[in-house]
């Protein structure tokens, strides 16, 4: 039964939760509990930090057990040997005849520990001092000033995950000598002017030059025979406002402003120019000006053509496009086109490059989408052609770890290649450039990350997923043998003190085929027999998936579940690290943020648990979750019933446009009203929660209140929590136990 509520205006509701105002009654406020904290129990053999020796066939590391204990492990990668790494018992009795009474041989007090050989012997601090001992006799030296070995493995492998940089690229610039410093090229007066070393007078070599549209970004071919320089017209430079209305030592609100690109605003745009010095001669190439990022030349090894990669507004073109600075002709070595979207900014989750250039060869290794799902390709530049596809299958490209150039080898990250396990689990390979020798060095059941040698001739696999805690497992690069397992992480006393891991659950999404992925976190005196509120964490930002997918050993969404709240999080058709056609669900269609597949899998989650009372279904986000959150009440009201949106990007229109125009498409379009909460706020018929900070520097704060006036011109009750100072998130402690109020008040005081 819906509560029944006093018919306040909605602008005097407004201004009562403005000034922070606290509506919880008072039983909702005694069931208030502070959230985030961990379980008490540890996890032990979590990780390994393994230190590898000289000849990189063997190391050691150190498990931290349980009751302070500790041991010390060798490991024959050669053989897949694991053993103890010396005589715990004889060491300690070795150290308590030198003096320290208190050595226990499973509490060995050994810091700064090295290895001379797998064999050893052993250096460490132990009592003040620093010892030597054989592994032999176990006979201890006193090493106090003795030097350290040079190569004893006891500094951890590096994990070579670092993607070589391709081509330096010149900063812009307004003045440059020449390589040969016969020569400075200079903008003056708007123009390009060059003065010779021999001779003081300057030259002018352009004459279109303007105030509003000046020459830079001086650049000079590597054999000094031609400049390339932009005309460069400057973007609208508009500027986005936040008030501070509490400056810390009190004073008059200060206001701040910055420059902020808005979907449809002009960029800065770069106007391709060459000049030949001696001839003194300009060209101007048959090409576009670059208006989304700035001009970055990679010169081939010919000294003479150079190429730039652009991007056009929208995101529905992509070109790798070679000038030769000598004759201006063009070519583009690569041209991709797609009706809907391709993915070249917002490209943080993946570490991929989409143009990797082969240094020692006319040759680029190419990420592309054109098959339906991301993967890498071979392009001979010099024939601007793919010469061949070098991953291919239903599985998805994630990061580029290593080009090895000299054995002709990639070794990426993928998900979605085996087909029992998660689509969502990292696994790590290796393949040939042609495509063929492709090695998976992974296998387990889980997320994994791997550590390798310094040779990179093993690998340390650690895997998890949110039920189970991790294994490491060494395998061999070569052909991703498993070696040995080395450990599996020890939970019992994290089980002991009640902690229980996420339900993981798969249900068909809007088109009856494909899975959609979540997790169900129940409350903590979880009553099968009783029906609990619903409550979703959404975030459907288009540039990533969100899911958690690794062990962790809090207690997820504690301060909501201990409230007695059934918390559920899923990623939906729209997010990343899927087919194609999963992504471009959110082409000109951010409002959808896969909210039929969550209601879908909801209910198909009930279906089997009926404790999850789907009549009560409250849903919250930050940000882009924000939006989400808001368009949930919105759009599909009739299944959510309450709402809280902190820092939401309520209108795309008003939110940064590298992000906007990525997914939503440029010019600005009807698409962008009919994905506007403000425009649609007439539509909501649940409880909203509106939280904004008023010095948040990523969404304009303007966004949440011009939306917060749409609400009041449709007569569409609602709350406000404005946090003076506060920043991008969902308003601290207090914004927290603000929203967990709201919950129980629609969710379950109203029941």
């Amino acid at each position: 039964m819906k509560e029944s509520l006093p018919k306040y205006s909605s602008y005097s509701i407004s201004l009562t939760l403005i000034i922070g105002v606290c509506l919880a009654t008072t039983s909702s406020l005694a069931r208030m509990v502070p959230g985030g904290a961990n379980p008490g129990g540890r996890v032990y053999k979590a990780s390994i930090d393994p230190h590898w020796f000289a000849d990189n066939t063997c190391f050691w590391y150190r498990n931290d057990l349980r009751e302070g204990k500790r041991e010390f492990i060798v490991v024959d990668a050669v053989r897949g040997l694991r053993r103890p790494a010396f005589d715990h018992k004889r060491l300690a009795d070795a150290l308590c005849e030198a003096g320290q009474k208190d050595a226990d041989p499973d509490r060995l007090p050994l810091d700064e520990l090295r290895f001379e050989s797998a064999d050893g012997p052993i250096l460490f601090r132990s009592g003040g001092h620093r010892w030597r001992c054989d592994l032999k006799q176990y006979e201890l030296q006193r090493a106090d000033g003795r030097d350290e070995p040079t190569a004893n493995g006891g500094l951890p492998s590096p994990t070579l995950e670092d993607v070589p940089r391709e081509g330096s690229r010149e900063s812009a610039r307004l003045q440059y000598t020449s390589l040969d410093r016969k020569w400075t090229a200079l903008v003056k007066d708007h123009n390009v002017f060059v003065r010779f070393e021999d001779d003081d007078e300057e030259i002018q070599l352009s004459r279109d030059g303007t105030a509003e549209n000046s020459y830079g970004a001086l650049q000079r071919a590597p054999d000094s025979k031609t400049l390339v320089a932009f005309r460069i017209e400057p973007g609208e430079r508009k500027e986005v406002y936040r008030i501070e209305s509490s400056p810390p030592g009190g004073g008059r609100a200060v206001l701040h402003t910055r420059p902020y690109p808005l979907p449809g605003d002009r960029f800065t745009c770069y106007e391709l120019n060459l000049f030949d010095v001696s001839e003194r001669r300009q060209l101007k190439p048959e090409v576009e000006r670059i208006d989304f990022g700035g001009p970055h030349l990679r010169w081939n090894r010919d000294g003479r053509r150079f190429t730039y990669e652009k991007t056009d507004r929208g995101h529905q073109r992509f070109r790798l496009i070679e000038v030769d600075s000598r004759t201006g002709d063009v070519r583009n070595i690569i041209d991709e086109k797609t009706d809907t979207f391709i993915w070249t900014a917002h490209t943080e989750n993946i570490r991929i490059r989409k143009v990797n250039w082969l240094g020692d060869t006319d040759e680029i290794i190419y990420v592309s989408e054109r098959d339906g799902r991301r993967h890498l390709y071979l392009v001979d530049a010099e024939a601007g052609k793919i010469k061949c596809r070098i991953t291919k299958g239903k599985y998805v490209v994630r990061a580029v770890d290593q080009i090895d150039q000299q054995q002709r080898q990639i070794w990426f990250r993928a998900s979605g290649k085996n087909p029992d396990q998660d689509p969502y689990f990292m696994h790590y390979y290796r393949v040939n450039f042609d495509g063929s020798g492709l090695v998976a060095l992974t296998e387990g059941n889980g997320y994994h990350s791997v550590q390798y040698s310094p040779d990179r001739k093993y690998l340390i696999d650690t895997y998890s997923r949110l039920d189970m805690a991790p294994v490491h497992e060494l395998r061999r690069a070569s052909d991703g043998r498993l070696m040995c397992e080395l450990e599996r992480a020890d939970v019992a006393e994290l089980e002991e003190s009640g902690w229980e891991p996420p339900e993981v659950f798969a249900a068909k999404g809007r088109d009856g085929k494909t899975d959609i992925w979540g997790i169900i976190c129940r409350p903590r005196d979880f009553d099968p027999r009783k029906k609990y509120a619903v409550i979703e964490d959404i975030y459907a930002g288009p540039h990533s998936a969100y899911v958690p997918k690794k062990f962790s050993r809090s207690r997820r969404y504690e301060s909501l579940t201990d409230l007695g709240f059934v918390v559920v999080k899923i990623d939906g058709m729209g997010t990343a690290h899927r087919s194609k056609a999963f992504h471009d669900v959110c082409w000109h269609n951010l409002k959808d943020a896969g909210l039929p597949d969550r209601i879908l899998w909801m209910k198909a989650a009930a279906k089997q648990r009926p404790w999850m009372d789907l009549g009560r279904v409250g849903v919250y986000g930050n940000s882009a979750g924000g939006q989400n959150a808001a368009a949930a009440v919105l759009f599909h009201g009739e299944f959510y019933r309450a709402a809280v949106a902190s820092c939401g990007c309520h209108d795309n229109r008003m939110d940064k446009a590298s992000w906007n125009e990525q997914w939503m498409g440029y010019p600005v379009g009807p698409q962008y009203s009919e994905c506007s909460n403000i425009d649609n706020a007439h539509r909501l018929t649940g409880h909203l929660l509106l939280i904004v900070g008023e010095m948040d520097n990523n969404v304009p704060p303007e966004s949440t209140m011009r939306f917060v006036h749409a609400l009041i011109k449709a007569d569409k009750d609602f709350e406000l929590l404005v946090i003076p100072g506060g920043g991008h998130g969902m308003g601290g402690a207090y914004g927290n136990r603000r929203m967990q109020d709201f919950f129980v008040r629609h969710l379950q005081d109203s029941q």
